[in-house]
C-alpha cells in the first residue's frame, strides 16, 4: 500500500522535475547538509553540557536558551528540504536500509528529546549550575550524541546503493529490512 502510493508519488511532475533538475537538486542537498551543521553542532554543544564534557562554568539553562533558536532554525531548514529530498525520489528513499536506519534513530533521537524536557529538565532549576549534572541528564547527553551521530551516519549512506531492491539476490533479512517486494 505505501509503496504504491509512493510508486505514483515519485511519477508526478514535481517529483521528476526536481529529481532531474541541475539547480534545485544540488542546492536542496547543499542547504540540507549545511543545516546538518547548525544543527547537529548546536545540539552537540548542550549535550557536551549534559555528559560535562564542556562548559561546566555555565549554566545548563543558559547553554539551551543560546543555542536553542540556532537548533529549532537548522532543524526546521533540515526537515524543510530533507522532505524534498524524499519526495523526489520517494521510492529509493523508502526502499533504503540506511534511511530506515536513520528515520528509526530520528525517532529515538525525537524520544529523547521529549522525555528529557517531560523529566530530568523540568528541575534544571536545582541541578542546571553544577558542572556535572544528575546522572539522568548526562544519559540524556550520551543517548542524544549517540543517536545523531547515527542519524548522519546512516544519512550519509542513503547515497550508496549497496542494497538497493533492483539489486538482486540479496539475503532475505536484507530484503525484508529494506522493504523490497521480491517476486
Amino acid at each position: 500500500m505505501v509503496l504504491t502510493v509512493l510508486q505514483k508519488l515519485a511519477e508526478t511532475e514535481w517529483s521528476v522535475a526536481l529529481h532531474e533538475s541541475l539547480w534545485v537538486w544540488p542546492l536542496l542537498e547543499s542547504s540540507h547538509v549545511l543545516t546538518l551543521a547548525l544543527f547537529a553542532g548546536s545540539t552537540m554543544l548542550f549535550d557536551l553540557r549534559l555528559t560535562g564534557w564542556a562548559l561546566g562554568s555555565v549554566p545548563a539553562s543558559t547553554v539551551l536558551a543560546r543555542l536553542l533558536p540556532w537548533t529549532r532554525l537548522g532543524f526546521a531548514i533540515m526537515l524543510a528540504t530533507g522532505l524534498l529530498l524524499f519526495y523526489a525520489t520517494p521510492v529509493r528513499n523508502y526502499q533504503n536500509i540506511f534511511f530506515r536506519t536513520k528515520m528509526a534513530l530520528m525517532l529515538l533521537a525525537g524520544l529523547n528529546v521529549w522525555l528529557f524536557h517531560r523529566g530530568i529538565y523540568r528541575r534544571v532549576h536545582e541541578w542546571g549550575d553544577a558542572a556535572l549534572p544528575p546522572r539522568a541528564a548526562r544519559l540524556a547527553g550520551y543517548a542524544s550524541l549517540v543517536f545523531w551521530a547515527g542519524v548522519i551516519i546512516s544519512g550519509r549512506l542513503v547515497a550508496y546503493n549497496w542494497f538497493d531492491c533492483d539489486i538482486q539476490p540479496q539475503p532475505d533479512f536484507i530484503n525484508w529490512a529494506a522493504g523490497c517486494v521480491v517476486p
